[in-house]
């Protein structure tokens, strides 16, 4: 075998790999002589089959088995030999073969760039502290009066409104049949909730207490119960009583009925809940810190391939026409004997919209090939244990398919591997700032989920842009709905197999 190096310009290297017609020979005698000692063929006693009739039956196949392999041994060799240290997968094309001569085949890789390590101990950061604030515990208690209102009769002879809650017997049918799980008595329903299919709510407005109306609907076609999806169904409905919701109050009776022992441990928990999210929304803002500090450091050049991966990346989130990312792992009807053309995901972008894409799709390979090397020369690792962790924490996040998504994990590398990518960048920002000058600084809250500029986020070289925090409104909303965990639902089981919408 003989390789010689082609090509060595900026961080691209190719080989020429020769492999002599004999050493794949030589290959493929050894191959066929251990499968006709094994081989079972009718006719012949295991161990007794011809060479000649191993070699036609077998003979293309360990031929190609052993080109690759050849292939995959020069491959090595050049790779270790010249101690590359590869920045993305390499390619192997052969370039000519025929049989009885030397193969010949092209080796092409992208090699790491030589990056200066920075001096982590000068590195200045800020990490930014916030902690819930009354003002904010305050808001969050008034949407969780105002969400949990107590309702109260309505005694003057008035139809239904939307926001009204009406207490219902209903029976459903189709085709004139009524079907299981299609009748409640006695359920409270909020009319605008839109917790029911599609047109139930909005067939009891204007309805009255003593009332009896049929509601003509369709369940949707993506309905979780397929023997009712896309089904146009008649509900009759008795409207029993009709209430409105009272006054809001922020007392210890909205506590209890919360599930906490007064106003204080609910207010306690909405604190916590507040916190919780600021803690994540901080974590992200520290990182954010950790790299913009590193980005001041030398520049040093980025491997081709993945800068184009990550520019496409970006183009296609700043480009709202941008066209949908290309899958080359297919199949065609048609041959693969031209290049397959497709839009740029740049496709009707101005200049400045590109020179912006381009600076973002740098900084982010080259921080994410920084943090690799940090990592690396600092033998920062990701171990079973933090990825069994970290599976086991998405799998909570699933209730009730725990174990689907165990076994997923489990048969799946793939997915293990993208789970590593953000323990290992997680694990190398902690190591930097233990060895960094880090300040506290107080933040607020407009500030800590203000949107993010173009070009910061993730550093990760093959991450898609991360989405923009959640402001203010939305992170409160967000901590007033998750904290009263406790709350009995009051709907009935059947009413709510039947009618409840899907979520």
């Amino acid at each position: 075998m003989k390789i010689s190096e082609t090509r060595a310009e900026g961080l691209i290297r190719e080989y020429a790999i020769v492999i002599s017609a004999a050493e794949i020979d030589e290959q493929v005698a050894a191959k066929l002589a251990e499968l006709a000692t094994t081989v079972n063929m009718p006719g012949f006693r295991p161990g007794k089959v011809p060479m000649s009739v191993v070699k036609s039956r077998f003979g293309p196949q360990v031929q190609g088995e052993a080109m690759k392999n050849a292939l995959d041994e020069g491959a090595r060799q050049a790779i270790e030999n010249n101690e590359l240290r590869l920045a993305s997968q390499p390619s192997v094309e052969i370039t000519s073969y025929e049989d009885g001569k030397d193969l010949e085949a092209a080796l092409s890789c992208e090699i790491m760039p030589a990056i200066t390590m920075p001096d982590l101990a000068k590195l200045d950061i800020e990490r930014p502290t916030l902690e819930a604030g009354d003002a904010e515990i305050d808001e969050a208690l008034k949407n969780i009066a105002d969400s949990n209102r107590p309702t109260v009769e309505v005694t003057a002879k008035r139809a239904a409104k939307a926001g009204d809650v009406v207490v219902i017997d209903f029976i459903g049918r189709i085709d004139g049949e009524a079907f299981e799980g299609g009748a409640a008595e006695g359920h409270s329903l909020e009319l605008g909730s839109n917790s029911f299919i599609p047109g139930f709510e909005d067939g009891l407005v204007g309805a009255k207490a003593g009332e009896t109306r049929d509601v003509n609907v369709s369940f949707p076609e993506e309905y979780q119960a397929a023997h009712l999806a896309g089904k146009p169904a008649v509900f009759e409905v008795t409207v029993k009583e009709l209430r409105e919701k009272g006054e809001a109050s922020i007392d210890d009776q909205l506590g209890q009925n919360l599930g906490f022992e007064d106003l204080a441990g609910l207010r306690e928990a909405v604190a916590g809940q507040i916190n919780g999210q600021h803690a994540t929304a901080l974590r992200q803002a520290l990182k954010k810190n950790v790299l913009d500090a590193l980005a001041t450091g030398e520049e040093f050049d980025v491997p081709p391939s993945l800068y184009k991966s990550e520019y496409e990346n970006v183009a296609r989130a700043m480009n709202p026409n941008a066209p949908a990312a290309h899958d080359h792992d297919h199949d065609h009807d048609h041959d693969h004997d031209h290049d397959h053309e497709h839009p740029a995901a740049d496709e009707g972008m101005d200049d400045d919209a590109k020179a912006e894409a381009k600076m973002v799709a740098e900084r982010r390979v080259r921080l994410g090939l920084l943090l690799t090397e940090i990592g690396r020369v600092n033998n920062i690792e990701v171990t079973d244990e933090d990825t069994r962790q970290a599976v086991f924490e998405e799998a909570r996040r699933y209730p009730g398919q725990e174990q689907m998504v165990l076994e997923y994990f489990q048969k799946n590398e793939q997915a293990m591997q993208q789970l590593a990518g953000p323990i290992f960048e997680d694990k190398t920002v902690d190591f930097i700032l233990e060895m960094a000058n880090v300040t506290e600084v107080q933040t607020d809250v407009e500030t800590l989920y203000a949107a993010p500029e173009e070009g910061e986020g993730e550093a990760a070289a093959k991450k898609k842009p991360a989405k923009k925090a959640a402001k203010k409104a939305a992170a409160k909303k967000a901590a007033a709905k998750k904290a009263a965990p406790k709350k009995a639902a009051a709907k009935k089981g059947a009413a709510k197999k039947a009618a409840k919408k899907k979520s």
